[in-house]
């Protein structure tokens, strides 16, 4: 009776499993998400890092209260832009609730575009050293002389791997990973290859993509509605607010630039639609190196992924 209750135990932690979906920008991970979760009856994690933040909706493309209906979900505007919230708390965070999940129902579905901040949670953070105070605070008053591009170019001199994968529009990301190249005179990417994690469940990542002029569609597309969607008055209440980091992101920033007088507004909202096809070309460099990831075309059978996911479990 011992040995058969042992038994029992072992395969139901065996059998926890993290979907993960993932993919470019406007690609669909949404409602993919919501028929998974609905399919396998599970929660869903958003690793999402621009739709943590309550004062943030139609700029960061938060699901409608209909898609939210559809399945419970975490990790949706659970923040305010005023509070420091970082990949590491994320990964603290997202981990104790899907291990909290597994308690009830063996499947948990995660879902986001923001490649760190999924794989914090499917294979933990990178272990970088301890760089001088000094190098940070050097970086910031460059970026205030100089701007990010001045930044942007040294990153890319220094370290053209991490200039093609990170967010290189991000001020924050970029002095991160130029500090590292600085203060240890090697890559910032070189220490991207620390060993995974052990985690308590498995898990399964399925990736979406389509052809590079649909998902500039998409995108271009998906900007006009927020504009319809009043983006422009989403923007102009958080004005006073501007400089917080959690607003220096594509889609806020550049009607920042509109509202302070310094670009016409059809100019900011291309540049809006660029900065996120950039974006979006981005995404798909840093999850494109993941072999283990199972790729589908956007408008692929819902019963073909599932099929894949059920083989796999």
């Amino acid at each position: 009776m011992q040995s058969s209750a042992i038994n029992v135990d072992v395969n139901c932690i065996m059998t926890n499993t993290l979907i993960s979906i993932v993919g470019p920008t406007a690609i669909g991970k949404t409602a993919l998400s919501i028929k998974l979760a609905q399919h396998f009856n599970a929660d869903i994690i958003s690793a999402d890092s621009r739709q943590f933040y309550k004062e943030m909706n139609i700029g960061t493309a938060v699901p409608s209260a209909e898609e939210l209906g559809g399945a419970t979900h975490h990790f949706i505007q659970h923040k305010s832009i005023s509070e420091s919230y970082n990949v590491g708390d994320f990964e603290r965070d997202a981990i104790n609730k899907i291990e909290q999940l597994h308690k009830v129902h063996s499947t948990v579905v995660m879902v986001g575009g923001s490649g760190l901040y999924v794989k914090a949670v499917t294979k933990g953070l990178d272990y970088f050293p301890e760089i001088d105070s000094n190098i940070r605070t050097e970086l910031n008053n460059r970026l205030e002389k100089e701007g990010i591009y001045a930044l942007q170019k040294q990153l890319e001199l220094l370290d053209s791997q991490a200039y093609q994968s990170i967010a290189i529009d991000n001020p924050q990301r970029v002095i991160r990973a130029l500090e590292i190249c600085i203060g240890t005179r090697k890559p910032y990417s070189s220490f991207l290859t620390n060993p995974e994690k052990n985690r308590k469940f498995k898990t399964l990542t399925i990736g979406l993509n389509t052809e590079r002029s649909i998902i500039y569609d998409r995108i271009n597309q998906r900007v006009d509605i927020m504009i319809e969607n009043g983006l422009l008055e989403e923007v102009k209440k958080l004005i006073p607010h501007r400089r917080l980091n959690a607003l220096n992101t594509v889609g806020y920033k550049e009607l920042f630039e509109y509202y302070e007088g310094n670009t016409t507004l059809e100019f900011a909202i291309s540049e809006i639609k660029k900065n996120t096809r950039r974006f979006a070309k981005r995404q798909l460099t840093w999850f494109k190196k993941d072999e283990s990831i199972d790729w589908f075309d956007y408008n692929t059978d819902i019963k073909e992924i599932i099929n894949c996911i059920e083989n796999q479990l």
